[in-house]
């Protein structure tokens, strides 16, 4: 500013023809403004004049020709930048130095972008997706195979086992029999519908069976006492011409020795030791 009229408020001196600066409604000739209020440039430390662009950020100031990169020296006026540590970078050299790499693509995660976080790593948003379907997994639930995130969906539908009794997804637990997966609450008798998981069963024609209905609606009957004969737990018992007994029933009708492992005569439908048979 020029001034015809006025004087310096610190020197005096007329400011008649010669440029000036105002502070706070007063006028300054030009070297008294700069000694007095100019501020010192954080790279070359020499005063940024009033007839110098002052640059500020957070509270430092630079000249405009010394507002650079701190590492590849390029300008930063009117272009984006990062600070790390009281030091400017451009945002190239601020993400080759500390921004994350996508743990998919490798590629570095640009300040400003957005970034996915999940067990530690960083991905970009557009790599965070799912394996299989290849959709965005953002904050949705996902489950994790071999390094490789699904959203569950896709998991259910390429790995998870389904229940062979309800046909629905497994998702945890669960009991194996014959080769097949089931769900704990689905695997019951197959008769009173008792639950079975843990306890002990009898299986025929691919089902289980608790012992009580096994032995009630498959066990071989005992030909002396017409009891069930148990076949869990490798129960013994003898068998002769379609007819079983348990081996404490097997016995002499006559005499009641018993005949486990000994010869015997039948009679009709008794079985006798070879002294009552031939008596």
């Amino acid at each position: 500013m020029t001034s015809s009229h006025t004087d310096c408020h610190f020197c005096l001196q007329s400011l008649h023809g010669r440029k000036y600066a105002l502070r706070d409604e007063n006028a300054y000739c030009v070297p008294c403004y700069d000694s007095l209020y100019a501020n010192p440039c954080e790279e070359c430390k020499q005063p940024i004049e009033c007839s110098s662009k002052d640059l500020a950020y957070k509270g430092r100031h630079w000249h405009e020709g010394c507002f650079r990169c701190a590492k590849c020296s390029r300008s930063l006026v009117e272009k984006p930048f990062a600070a790390k540590d009281e030091v400017l970078l451009c945002t190239e050299c601020y993400s080759d130095e500390y921004s994350s790499k996508c743990f998919h693509c490798q590629k570095t995660i640009m300040p400003g972008s957005r970034k996915m976080e999940f067990k530690g790593s960083s991905w970009h948003e557009s790599c965070f997706v799912c394996q299989y379907c290849r959709q965005p997994l953002g904050t949705k639930p996902l489950i994790t195979k071999d390094n490789e995130n699904y959203c569950v969906p896709c998991f259910e539908k390429q790995f998870a086992h389904h229940c062979y009794a309800c046909k629905k997804v497994i998702t945890s637990g669960g009991v194996a029999y014959h080769d097949q997966p089931w769900h704990k609450e689905c695997f019951v008798c197959a008769v009173c519908k008792t639950q079975l998981s843990g306890q002990r069963f009898i299986s025929k024609d691919e089902y289980p069976y608790c012992v009580d209905c096994f032995s009630r609606f498959h066990a071989k009957k005992c030909a002396a006492c017409k009891k069930p004969i148990a076949a869990l737990g490798g129960a013994k018992y003898i068998s002769f011409e379609e007819r079983q007994w348990h081996g404490e029933c097997f016995s002499c009708a006559k005499c009641s020795v018993s005949l486990v492992g000994q010869e015997f005569l039948t009679r009709q439908d008794d079985i006798l030791c070879h002294k009552c048979g031939s008596a």
